[in-house]
């Protein structure tokens, strides 16, 4: 028990050196590189609301909605310190209810006009306060609920986003399988993550092997159903992009990919959550048969299963709403729409996904059952694959 409390001290210690080193990096690079920036314009800049200057009604087309011209003070760039006006909803159609206000830092392009005047247009507001905010409530509840097991999940959490950024990003970049690396990224960050939270138990190590299997299996069911659906990976507009920056690239392997690790991200709590139930079924009664042990767990993953699989797909048709109420307002053939290649790519990713779930369920639950049911082969067990839980955090 003091071994598996001492690795998992240990990993966490590594952990937050890998977060810290790559932080530092990051920074650097941000530091040196040029501000010209995904997303934003290079002439892109931070500016703040001095004063409205004017409000009024304004009417744009059909539509009759509020305006504002503001006087701002620019943050940043060669124009550092000059004050300009904008108008807000004079030009363009507004979401009902933005507004800016002084004291507000916002976003602006600025450049030159007709006759070399200095303009600045509205961007988009400033949103990283707020994400900040979130974040720290979300650690602090994280931690409060979870304790110092919290801490290690959210240090798992930003070890998988480094090998993420650091090493499937930049070898997919570089020319490589994006198969084969998101599928050893993957199982890098998750093994990570599992001992983080874990510690080295035995638990742990089941947990790693059905996730093994499911993940190779998720693999072969990806790789076969795109080529059998004939989807070629273009079906995010951000592929497109990615095939004119950069002519190397697999899109369709990198389709596959992108299954693979959204696939593994459900994959873990589903997994973890069938070998904790073998063991709290074998620790509630040791006497049980391998058969009534299996058929026990089972019944528990079945439930989990399902639940799962309607979090899924409630989660995509959520996030899918506005497309189609757009469709429908256009009368589309519902049929004829699954047909479509980046709706057919969706389809196919839930579905591959949820295959893989339903698989790790019955092969982590023999494992998880053949590991308890010999009290010889689990003390052998214990001795080189630590203990079945950790009591301290289990």
């Amino acid at each position: 028990m003091q071994n598996s409390k001492r690795f998992t001290i240990i990993i966490s210690l590594v952990a937050v050196l890998i977060i810290a080193f790559s932080i530092l990096k990051v920074s650097r690079q941000i530091s040196m590189a040029d501000m010209a920036a995904v997303g934003y314009s290079s002439d892109t800049v931070k500016a703040m609301v001095v004063d409205i200057v004017e409000e009024g009604q304004i009417q744009l087309g059909e539509i009759e909605q509020d305006y504002q011209i503001a006087a701002i003070r620019i943050l940043e760039g060669e124009h550092e310190g000059e004050i300009i006006e904008i108008d807000h909803g004079k030009r363009q159609i507004r979401p009902e209810g933005f507004r800016l206000s002084s004291g507000e830092t916002i976003l602006v392009t600025v450049g030159k006009g007709q006759f070399g005047e200095l303009t600045a247009f509205f961007v988009d507001y400033m949103r990283l306060k707020p994400l900040l905010i979130l974040f720290l409530i979300f650690v602090v509840v994280n931690i409060l609920v979870s304790g110092f097991k919290g801490v290690r999940s959210l240090l798992g959490i930003g070890v998988s986003v480094v090998i993420i950024i650091f090493y499937i990003v930049p070898n997919i970049l570089a020319g490589k399988d994006p198969i084969l690396v998101s599928m050893l990224g993957s199982f890098i960050f998750l093994a990570i993550t599992q001992y983080l939270v874990y510690g080295w138990t035995l638990k742990t190590q089941v947990a790693m092997t059905g996730i093994l299997f499911a993940m190779l299996v998720t693999g072969v069911m990806s790789v076969f159903f795109v080529d059998m659906t004939l989807l070629s990976g273009f079906g995010d507009e951000n592929s497109m992009y990615l095939m004119q920056q950069g002519g190397n690239l697999n899109i369709k392997n990198l389709l596959v990919g992108s299954i693979i690790i959204g696939t593994l991200g459900v994959l873990d709590d589903l997994v973890i959550g069938q070998v904790s139930s073998v063991i709290e079924i074998y620790q509630a009664n040791p006497n049980l048969t391998f058969r009534q042990r299996f058929r026990g767990a089972m019944n528990i993953g079945s439930d989990h299963v399902a639940a799962t699989v309607n979090t899924l797909v409630l989660a995509y048709l959520g996030a899918s709403l506005s497309m189609f109420l757009l469709f429908s307002m256009n009368n589309v053939d519902f049929l004829k729409l699954m047909n479509i290649n980046f709706i057919a790519e969706e389809i196919v990713r839930s579905l591959v996904g949820t295959l893989g779930l339903f698989t790790s369920v019955p092969i982590t639950t023999l494992i998880a059952c053949w590991v308890v049911n010999d009290a010889e082969r689990l003390k052998r067990l214990k001795r080189f694959f630590g203990p079945l839980t950790n009591e301290y955090g289990h």
